[in-house]
């Protein structure tokens, strides 16, 4: 990498706090940081070209210090920098030109559990503990006591040291693609583009209460009928629906619950039955239950409003921050814009800044595309490289009917979309039935019938095959459904079968399930290092494109009741050949994402990212340009993947929810 700075200064900011109400534990960092209360008590510094001690400045002098910098030429450390760094410029007025950050980098380099704070990595590297002086400005909110302010400085100077210790011992090899990917992250926070519109947003809070109390008096219920699990229980019974019940779950508390409790959870098979149902009152009733026990729309709508009052839409993403390397919302952040529902008000409301628009691009496939590469899968590979829907294709070889089409077979296609998004990574019969009854992958809740199982050419013979073996029967009554037992194990004979007949035509990615377990063993466990394509399998990790690694610490087996190896890792996380396939194949599909993302960023700025989704702000006078030159970025082959042949969608507008 080409170093876009000339020196780094390491940063730390020392701010007032008040542990009962104005304090990180209770605020996202945008408030507090934007709150009229907040005040730096001072900072300390450190230039990393030179051999002087970190210096403490006041707070009186830290604008003129700020100020006499060239951050035109000098980038920023500290060890969370989305904090330091968002006071440097919301505060003071300046941007670097980039930025650092080792709380980002340890996650990478030690893992996302690891546990990365300053504290642990001081105590991981063998460095001298990090001081609690900062307890005693606790509730100090306007004058800062002499002999506090000393101690503060002298703890602030402390963490300055610390934390360019251990930025020395992480930098060293670390990748340049990944800093710039670090730099990239704390952009979207620090320095934020998308304005939000607070008229959609009033809108937006204005449905969902006219809708939340139309629900009510139509059911003529209250909140609190609702609210309370008893009395929503006792509602259902007069309008002539037993409560649905599941099994008490263990809590630390209580590891071995015993009795039944409601399943009125939106994730419980039994509750999202009710919420479908034909009955259009009892599915009202259970809209309105949800309405009322989720606040999480009007929350949203009212915090994305707060934010709005106070400037621009910070994003608040965490780099690596899944196993996987993926992004995940930042914690504490309360706005997590990885889980906007789509054609939301709150997509909506998101907006391109005046002059420039939103382009979107969405990489299709990419698991199952990245996964078929992996595994040699070339009759899936051809299927993609022909550009045709992917879904029909697939299921024209899967289920055995040449030119199947969307518009021929549609529920054969979503059930070959199923298979080629789910089954990927080992998945059984049993998982697949259920999910399928609560939405799988977010698509609606759905149950296979007889006519269905028909469609997939499930036979007499099947059906009796499946039946008559004890351990099948018993799996399927143990599903929790509102359904006959008739009805499950139908649909459980259906879902077998979708999954029988993927494992038929996919007998490459099986392969490749059995080679990854073989690299748990030999590799991941013997130390008996191994390449494959872009991978090398080594001793509890793998080395991926980017050169970090997926980390499996620890890693111990043990044999079960019938010789099965079972496998697990860090704290006690199970880890099995269809599992090592879906963390390589999510690591290395992140990997072309964020290569796609960085070419991007050199013309135009990324300013969110979601899934496998890029946001770019674009000049509205190049949009069509960029629309097509951010696509071609996206779908570049990577030269770690020789012959993989990647898609994307996109879309232009000047609002996120209407881009795509």
């Amino acid at each position: 990498m080409a170093k876009p700075y000339k020196r780094i200064l390491a940063l730390d900011f020392e701010t007032a706090w008040d542990s009962k109400e104005y304090t990180l534990s209770k605020m996202t960092t945008e408030e507090y940081i934007r709150d009229k209360r907040f005040k730096a008590w001072g900072a300390a510094y450190k230039f990393l070209d030179t051999d002087d001690a970190p210096v403490w400045v006041e707070r009186r002098n830290l604008q003129a210090f700020f100020d006499g910098v060239d951050w035109s030429t000098t980038a920023l450390l500290a060890q969370n920098t989305a904090f330091d760094g968002a006071i440097l410029h919301w505060q003071y007025g300046h941007l670097p030109c980039f930025m650092f950050d080792t709380l980002s980098m340890a996650r990478a380099v030690r893992g996302v559990d690891a546990g990365n704070s300053l504290k642990a990595l001081a105590e991981a590297f063998g460095f001298p503990p990090k001081g609690t002086d900062v307890m005693s400005s606790d509730g100090i909110l306007d004058e800062l006591p002499s002999h506090i302010a000393a101690k503060l400085a002298s703890y602030c100077v402390h963490d300055v040291e610390l934390c360019v210790g251990v930025f020395e011992r992480l930098v060293e090899n670390y990748p340049s693609k990944e800093l710039r990917l670090i730099d990239m992250t704390l952009r979207m926070f620090i320095d934020p583009k998308l304005v939000l519109d607070q008229d959609t947003l009033k809108e937006a809070l204005e449905e969902e209460r006219v809708r939340r109390e139309g629900l009510l008096s139509r059911l003529t219920v209250t909140e609190d009928d609702l609210a309370s699990n008893d009395k929503f229980a006792q509602v259902l019974r007069l309008m002539g629906v037993e409560p649905p019940m599941k099994k008490k779950k263990p809590t630390p508390v209580t590891p071995n619950p015993e009795g039944m409790t409601y399943a009125f959870a939106k994730t419980d098979a039994l509750f999202q039955a009710l919420l479908n149902s034909d009955n259009e009152d009892i599915a009202t009733l259970c809209e309105a239950r949800l309405a009322v026990k989720s606040t999480l729309m009007r929350t949203r709508a009212q915090r994305f409003l707060d934010i709005s009052m106070r400037g621009t839409l910070p994003v608040p993403l965490n780099y690596y921050g899944a196993h996987t390397g993926r992004w995940a919302a930042g914690r504490g952040s309360q706005v997590n814009l990885q889980n906007l529902k789509r054609g939301s008000a709150l997509r909506r409301a998101i907006m391109a800044p005046e002059g420039m628009t939103i382009v979107v691009c969405d990489l299709s496939q990419i698991e199952p595309r990245v996964l078929a590469w992996l595994a040699d899968y070339e009759a899936l590979l051809d299927i993609f490289a022909s550009g045709k829907d992917a879904y029909a294709a697939f299921g024209a070889e899967m289920f055995d009917i040449p030119g199947m089409t969307k518009e021929s077979h549609p529920d054969l296609r979503q059930a070959a979309k199923g298979a080629l998004l789910g089954a990927g990574y080992g998945l059984g019969w049993l998982s697949f039935a259920s999910q399928l009854l609560t939405g799988f992958l977010g698509a609606p809740p759905m149950r296979y019938d007889k006519a269905f199982a028909k469609q997939l050419g499930v036979s007499k013979e099947l059906m009796l095959e499946f039946m008559s073996y004890a351990p099948n029967m018993e799996r399927a009554l143990s599903i929790p459904r509102l359904c006959n037992d008739d009805e499950i194990v139908v649909h459980c004979i259906a879902a077998k079968q979708i999954i029988d007949k993927y494992r038929k035509a996919a007998e490459p990615v099986k392969q490749f399930w059995e080679l990854c377990d073989s690299a748990i063993i030999h590799a991941l466990k013997g130390g008996k290092a191994f390449e494959h394509k872009c991978l090398i399998f080594d001793k509890e990790r793998i080395i991926l494109p980017s050169t970090l690694a997926l980390q499996y610490p620890q890693l111990t087996g043990e044999a079960d009741d019938k010789g099965r190896m079972q496998w697990a890792y860090g704290k006690n996380k199970k880890l099995y050949g269809g599992k090592l396939a879906e963390n390589t194949v999510q690591a290395v599909a992140r990997c072309v994402m964020t290569d796609g993302m960085l070419r991007i960023q050199k013309r135009y700025p990324c300013v969110l990212t979601v899934h496998d989704e890029a946001v770019v702000l674009v000049p509205e006078n190049e949009a069509e340009e960029a629309e097509a030159w951010v696509l071609e970025q996206m779908i570049k082959e990577p030269a770690y993947m020789p012959g993989i042949p990647l898609a994307a969608e996109t879309g232009v507008a000047q609002r996120y929810g209407n881009a795509k």
